[in-house]
């Protein structure tokens, strides 16, 4: 997918959600913003610093991710926590667990946060693989969140637990949400719309509904089809 004349700002604190449907360029963005993709034109700059300055190995000092799909070792719950800081002690890894909702069922498993998990964490959940990655980004100190919101099915209670502790990581950072479900939302300081590879429209909830625009279309669409949630 190629960005076409793509600008954007996240102030500090801010939520930002990034909308469209698939192809728009939503991936794109995440590859671009963790070093995947290299840019051909144009720049990106983090607290000051053009990305390009930054070695990709240290992005992590600036931002958080949490993808969908998560890797995971097949280590301990604990060492794939403390992935996230390697220098973390075991009571810091736990509290990252409490923060993250992820300590009730890590206690729940064989040997809590000793528990060796198979290869990319197969024998959890989808939903308790998401927060083992809320856990483990939420050892870092970095400014920057990018958040890819789960399209998996995931039961209501986890769901919640995922939705609590999203919040709790975002405090204080500048997080870039890749909405799927635009119900969730609503309360972005700022959604982009992309359609194509462009902003076709910005602006916040309420105010992109009364334009009656691509977004409006693309809420309506998705609530009234399945008000549990079509993906994009």
């Amino acid at each position: 997918m190629i960005l076409d004349g793509l600008s954007l700002e996240g102030e500090k604190g801010s939520l930002i959600a990034i909308v469209g449907p698939t192809g728009s360029g939503k991936t794109t963005i995440i590859n671009l913003l963790t070093k995947f993709y290299d840019i051909d034109s144009g720049k990106i700059i983090i607290d000051g610093k053009n990305i390009d300055s930054i070695k990709r190995d240290s992005l992590r000092k600036y931002i958080s991710i949490v993808l969908q799909d998560t890797f995971l070792f097949s280590e301990t719950v604990r060492e794939n926590i403390r992935y996230g800081r390697l220098n973390a002690t075991d009571e810091e890894v736990e509290e990252a667990a409490k923060l993250a909702n992820a300590h009730h069922f890590i206690m729940q498993l064989p040997e809590g946060y000793d528990t060796v998990l198979s290869d990319n964490g197969g024998d959890l959940s989808h939903g308790e693989r998401q927060l083992l990655a809320i856990a483990r980004a939420s050892l870092t100190d970095s400014s920057i969140l990018i958040l890819d919101e789960a399209t998996s099915s995931i039961d209501t209670r986890t769901e919640m637990a995922i939705q609590k502790a999203m919040l709790n990581l975002m405090k204080g950072k500048t997080t870039f949400v890749i909405a799927h479900r635009l119900s969730t939302i609503k309360n972005a300081d700022k959604i982009i719309v992309l359609r194509d590879g462009k902003i076709v429209e910005s602006g916040k909830h309420e105010e992109l509904l009364s334009k009656d625009g691509f977004y409006a279309e693309l809420y309506n669409s998705q609530f009234n089809k399945d008000k549990e949630g079509l993906y994009y």
